[in-house]
């Protein structure tokens, strides 16, 4: 069982990270920090195939569970990261019933989906019970991320096999308001937290997770008061950037006190 499935047994929150950088070296950094669940980005990360193969390599021994965001709804995506040994994948852009019961097809082998046997690296990660375990134990989450997927969202959270939904606050806000608001996470406009915790209550009343991109811990932990089981706090190219914008912003201020004669 993977830690993310044992968290949620428990009824706990889990932590997950984000890795947009495609270096094995950064994923194996990030996953030994502690989160609960790692996500390699495939959608917008600066990567591909061939930097995700080494990334799961590299955390494996973490022991966090190991997601990827695939680019798009394609059969080829996912079934592809599925052999390379992911646990879970994010589905982004999912809009209809339609659509998300094809994602879960190309999650699980026959008879409960269409996915192709050929587990080529999954079966050294895993053990070789794969092939009779892996449609129990992969992780299927759906983004909700459109005003269309909101109009369609009880039939999406009903689609048999869907194990969760995942929240892309910046895309949802901007077709929701129709590009009146402006990009970002961790949402404090009233009408976007109220369509934010409807996906949650949804999810909770049919038994399957709620997970939410967040910024901040502060907003994750208000998300879980909100219903979200799964929350992403921040990713690797954020981290790196705040760490060093940080330093610099140090080293300037205790510099500049040392010369008060300055202008």
């Amino acid at each position: 069982m993977t830690r993310l499935r044992r968290l949620w047994d428990q009824d706990r929150p889990a932590l997950n990270a984000w890795c947009s950088i495609g270096n094995p070296f950064v994923a194996e950094i990030m996953a030994a920090q502690g989160f609960d669940s790692v996500t390699v980005d495939m959608q917008h990360g600066a990567l591909d195939y061939a930097d995700l193969l080494p990334m799961l390599q590299a955390m494996r021994a973490s022991g966090a569970t190991l997601l990827a965001r695939v680019p798009w709804l394609d059969p080829a995506h996912v079934m592809k990261a599925l052999d390379a040994g992911a646990e879970g994948i994010i589905c982004p852009m999912v809009n209809t019933a339609e659509e998300a019961a094809r994602f879960v097809s190309y999650m699980r082998y026959p008879p409960q989906g269409l996915r192709s046997f050929g587990p080529t690296r999954a079966i050294f990660a895993h053990g070789p019970d794969y092939a009779e375990s892996a449609n129990a134990r992969l992780l299927a989450f759906a983004m909700v991320e459109t005003a269309e997927a909101l109009s369609n969202l009880d039939a999406i959270v009903s689609t048999p096999g869907l194990d969760g939904i995942y929240v892309g606050p910046a895309d949802l806000t901007q077709s929701v308001s129709q590009g009146r608001l402006p990009f970002g996470m961790d949402r404090q406009e009233p009408e976007m937290i109220a369509e934010i915790r409807r996906i949650a209550e949804a999810c909770r009343k049919r038994g399957i997770i709620a997970a939410l991109h967040c910024g901040t811990p502060d907003y994750a932990h208000r998300a879980i008061g909100w219903g979200f089981r799964m929350t992403t706090v921040g990713g690797d190219s954020r981290f790196l950037a705040a760490a060093a914008a940080q330093a610099v912003a140090g080293f300037r201020r205790l510099t500049q006190a040392d010369r008060p004669g300055d202008a």
